[in-house]
Parts: structure tokens; C-alpha cells; sequence
């Protein structure tokens, strides 16, 4: 029993090897450098041991990718637990997405197809890829008092918030911003903006 629990722990560990490896050609090449051989002379294995793990370099963009909205969502949870009222809630909410942006540049990259060629059929299929939408909508839902996730209103207001914070987010992370201060103003005022609109 133990030595196949050992096993299982190995496998595992050379699972996250190639995610950690992966991410650092990434980080340090761009999206458009990684390959499985690249991943392989990283880690000091041979090619087809990584196909063992990951049928192609798709599946690691997913897996990755899986890990960004984990920890994306898990920041959200975080910044929603530090304030009671709705409002208060998503200012914080959408500040802490922000920062998850520029913290996890990459993984954000990957995530949403800036500077990369994402498969975003197969990211949009992912469970995960659904937990932030939840986390925010459900906010949402409180502040204009409304208790259906579907409703037209909510899903309205959301997309006004994420097209507003992505879209800065994105003309950043192609290097095409303001000043950090500057970005940040320009984020809490349209963030406070939205949100007036709802309780107008």
C-alpha cells in the first residue's frame, strides 16, 4: 500500500513539475515559445514521458489555465469576505481581479486569449472557468435585489464590469496604459460608476 501511494505521489509530483515548468517558458519566452520538448529539456525528461501526463500542449495551456481561475476565484472569495455591504463587496472584488491580472500576467493571458491563441471552446467549458462569474453575479444579484443568477439585468451589469476591467486590464498588459496611479483611478472611478448606476 505504501509503495503505491509512493507512486501516486511521484506521479503527481511530476504532474506539477511540467505545469511549473511550463509556466516558467512562459514567463520567461512568452505563450507562443512553449512545446513539449521545451517543457521536456526543462525538467530533465525525455519527450514521450510528458505525453504519459498531457496528450499535447493544449491540454497544459487547459490545465494552467484550470489553476488561473482557481486561484483567481479563491482572491474574489477572499476580497468579498472583507466587507458586509454588496457595494463595498465589488469595489473590492473587481480590484483584487485586477490585481490577480497583473500578479498572474500569464496565466490572465492564457485565460482570456490576450497574446496567446487560446481555445476558448475548451476554456469555456471548464467548471472552473464559471466560479468567478458566480462569485461576482451572485453579488450582484444582492445589491440590485434580485435573486435569479440568470437574469437579464444581472448578466447585463456584469458584462459592463468585466468588458470596463478586462478591457484596462488588456490595453496594460500589451503595454499601451497610463502610470500604475493613473490605471488604478481609472479603475475605481469606473468601477464606482457601475455601481451607481445600479442604485440610481
Amino acid at each position: 500500500m505504501a509503495s503505491k501511494d509512493r507512486i501516486l505521489r511521484l506521479k503527481e509530483e511530476t504532474r506539477c513539475n511540467i505545469l511549473d515548468a511550463s509556466l516558467q517558458i512562459v514567463k520567461e519566452e512568452g505563450w507562443q515559445a512553449l512545446s513539449m520538448r521545451k517543457i521536456a529539456d526543462a525538467i530533465e525528461y525525455t519527450a514521450p514521458i510528458i505525453y504519459e501526463y498531457f496528450s499535447n500542449k493544449e491540454a497544459i495551456i487547459i490545465e494552467l489555465t484550470r489553476k488561473g481561475y482557481l486561484i483567481l476565484s479563491r482572491d474574489l472569495q477572499e476580497a468579498k469576505s472583507k466587507h458586509r455591504l454588496p457595494a463595498k463587496q465589488l469595489e473590492a472584488m473587481w480590484i483584487a481581479y485586477w490585481n490577480f491580472a497583473f500578479a498572474n500576467k500569464e496565466l490572465y493571458q492564457g485565460m482570456f486569449g490576450v497574446s496567446t491563441n487560446c481555445s476558448c471552446e475548451m476554456v469555456n467549458n471548464l467548471p472552473e472557468a464559471d466560479m468567478p462569474w458566480d462569485i461576482f453575479t451572485e453579488v450582484i444579484g444582492e445589491l440590485i435585489g434580485i435573486t435569479d443568477m440568470e437574469s437579464e439585468i444581472i448578466c447585463k451589469k456584469y458584462y459592463t464590469f468585466w468588458s470596463v476591467v478586462h478591457g484596462l486590464v488588456s490595453i496594460n498588459l500589451l503595454s499601451r496604459g497610463f502610470s500604475d496611479e493613473m490605471n488604478r483611478q481609472v479603475l475605481k472611478d469606473a468601477i464606482g460608476g457601475i455601481i451607481r448606476t445600479i442604485n440610481d
